[in-house]
Formats: structure tokens, C-alpha cells, sequence
């Protein structure tokens, strides 16, 4: 067995995690370097692992690795590293990188028979739908056996005889697992803004302006609504669509930058809300934009989300790209107006 570990490459890895692992998470979580952020695919060795040793299966996404085999400490085991292109094993497996024929292939490449004398490898549960056990079985030899949904269960999974509980098979998605999947989305967003702040800006040396700090936290406070909020609060925010969902709380958002620019006065005991004469056209077009915004980068999150199929997800697509494109097409063609009206000194 010595021998044979010389001759194929096997690294060794710890179940310790570094500062710069955790480092290196926390940028990922922000977008830098996220997609650079992955280990060389093959077996890896957690302490002294031999022939009777656990073969765990993983993703080449660093976080995904590091997940593992931080739970395996005290342990020795291999891991075996799939080429998900740097991809989770959740969403990996529903692209097809976390599947059948990888796995296949990474046994064969590494030549996992000659490291360990049974036949079983273990696949994390949310990396299923990519793998076919029968299949696996069939053209390798080894059996399948599906772990529990989170790392910080392999340690029981392993002492009850690989025998999951429920609790262990439940796929939980609560606030904070949604809030910890926000940044990455606000920083593309951000990333994004930057070109429309841009053409706000000519529009301003052209005329067509001005556009100033109202525009700007009314849009801003839309990319939050659609990148964070809606997120945190998705099972409490009524509807189903990720979409519908943004576009409630996107409207809100502008009920409030509403009441902050002062256009809050009674009319009378009629109840009806005033706008400043000149600003009504700038009032629709935040009400067609704002919302709308919040909706489509809420929609973003679907494939994020236990919440939704790929079916939904092509089918809420297919029905609201369409609409929010119209919408905010149609409020910067007010906004514009009204900007010209208002530099015209025209009452609208």
C-alpha cells in the first residue's frame, strides 16, 4: 500500500482550518476571486487513513472542501475531490459537474481500489440529484451511500453505521444560511450599478438631468431591498414568486423614499396622499423602476434557494423578465420627461 501511495499522487490535508482558509471564505463570500477559489481535484488524506478507511466524496469549490474536513478531525479518511469547476456540490449536481460520469472518471484517475479494500464511497445527500448509485455500482464497483445534508453531521453519520437520522436528512434554509448567500449578490449588483451611475452622469453634463442623491439611495435602497432584504425575509413576504416578493418590498421602498422627500401631506379628510405638482411624473417612474429593480435581482436568488425547481424557476423567468424590462423601461421615459419639463420650466 506504501508503495502504491508513492506512485499515485495522493495530497495530504489537515482538519485544520488556517487563517488564510477563513480568510479566503470570507472574500469568496464578497465575489473576490470567487471563482479562482477551488483545490486540484483528486484523493486527499485526513491523518493516517489506510485500506479500511472512509472514502468521503466533495467538490473542488474551497469552501466546499474545507466544510468536510474541518467535521474530521480526529479521523482518518480520504477525500475524494470531483471537478465541479469550482461549483458547490448543491448547485454543482443540478449542472450535471457533481454527477455520475465525474465520479466515475475520479475513481478511475486516482485508481481508488488500489488505496482502500471495500467498495464504498460516501456522497454528501444534496450532491444526489447528480448521481446515479446503480450506475456507479455498475461500471466501477463501488456502492453509494448518501451522507447526511450538513458536514457538522458526518461525525454521527460515521458512529451509528452510516445510518442517517431525519434530522440528518432534513435540508433546513434559515435566515442566516440565506443572509450568508447575500454578499456575493450585492457586490455584483454594486459591480453593475457603476455603469448606470455612469449614464446618470452624462445624462447630468447633457441636461437631461439633474440626477442627484434622491436618485441615488432610491436606487440604492432597491439593490439592498432585491439583494438582502427580500432574501432574509423570503418565507414571511406573502406570494410565491421571487420575483412578486421583490416587487412587494420594492414597492414599500418607495412609499418610504416618498414620505423622506416630504410629498406626505393630507388632502383634506380625502385621505389621498399629495405630490409637488412638478414631481408627479418622477414619483411613477420610481414607482415603475424601484420595484421592479428589487424584483429582478430577487429573482436572482431563485437558484440559490431551496424554495424553488428549475422548472419554476424557467417558468417565473419566462413570465416576469418581460414585465420588469417594460417597467423600468417605461419610469426612466418618465423620469426623463419629467427632468426635461422641469429644466423647460413646463407645469406639468
Amino acid at each position: 500500500m506504501e508503495i502504491t501511495i508513492r506512485e499515485l499522487k495522493v495530497m495530504q490535508t489537515s482538519a485544520e482550518l488556517t487563517f488564510s482558509d477563513v480568510l479566503g471564505s470570507w472574500k469568496a463570500r464578497w465575489g473576490i476571486n470567487r471563482m479562482n477559489y477551488i483545490v486540484e481535484p483528486g484523493l486527499y488524506r485526513v491523518g493516517k487513513p489506510d485500506s479500511n478507511s472512509l472514502v468521503l466524496v466533495s467538490a473542488n469549490y474551497k469552501m466546499s472542501f474545507d466544510s468536510l474536513r474541518k467535521e474530521l478531525n480526529g479521523l482518518n479518511a480520504w477525500i475524494l475531490v470531483l471537478d465541479t469547476k469550482g461549483i458547490n456540490v448543491w448547485c454543482a449536481a443540478g449542472k450535471g459537474t457533481f454527477g455520475t460520469q465525474e465520479l466515475l472518471n475520479r475513481i478511475a484517475i486516482v485508481q481508488l481500489e488500489k488505496f482502500v479494500s471495500h467498495k464504498t464511497v460516501i456522497v454528501p445527500q444534496l450532491g444526489a440529484p447528480g448521481i446515479s448509485a446503480h450506475l456507479v455500482a455498475k461500471f466501477s464497483g463501488f456502492k453509494v451511500v448518501y451522507g447526511p445534508v450538513r458536514a457538522k453531521d458526518i461525525k454521527e453519520f460515521i458512529n451509528t453505521g452510516m445510518k442517517a437520522t431525519a434530522e440528518m436528512r432534513t435540508v433546513r434554509f434559515s435566515a442566516y444560511d440565506r443572509l450568508v448567500l447575500t454578499p456575493i449578490e450585492l457586490v455584483g449588483a454594486c459591480k453593475a450599478s457603476l455603469m448606470i451611475f455612469g449614464v446618470l452622469f452624462l445624462l447630468n453634463l447633457l441636461g437631461l438631468g439633474p440626477f442627484g442623491s434622491v436618485d441615488f439611495y432610491a436606487y440604492m435602497g432597491a439593490v439592498i431591498v432585491g439583494c438582502v432584504l427580500t432574501p432574509v425575509l423570503l418565507p414571511w413576504i406573502p406570494g410565491k414568486a421571487f420575483a412578486w416578493k421583490g416587487w412587494l418590498l420594492g414597492f414599500i421602498w418607495v412609499i418610504v423614499v416618498y414620505m423622506l422627500n416630504g410629498w406626505n401631506g393630507w388632502n383634506g379628510w380625502n385621505g389621498w396622499i399629495t405630490v409637488p405638482q412638478n414631481s408627479i411624473w418622477r414619483v411613477l417612474g420610481y414607482l415603475l423602476i424601484l420595484p421592479s429593480v428589487a424584483a429582478f435581482l430577487a429573482m436572482n436568488f431563485t437558484g440559490a434557494s431551496t424554495f424553488t425547481s428549475f422548472s419554476g424557476v424557467l417558468k417565473e423567468m419566462k413570465i416576469a423578465l418581460p414585465l420588469i424590462i417594460i417597467s423600468i423601461a417605461l419610469g426612466i421615459i418618465l423620469i426623463l420627461l419629467n427632468n426635461f419639463f422641469e429644466l423647460k420650466g413646463v407645469v406639468i
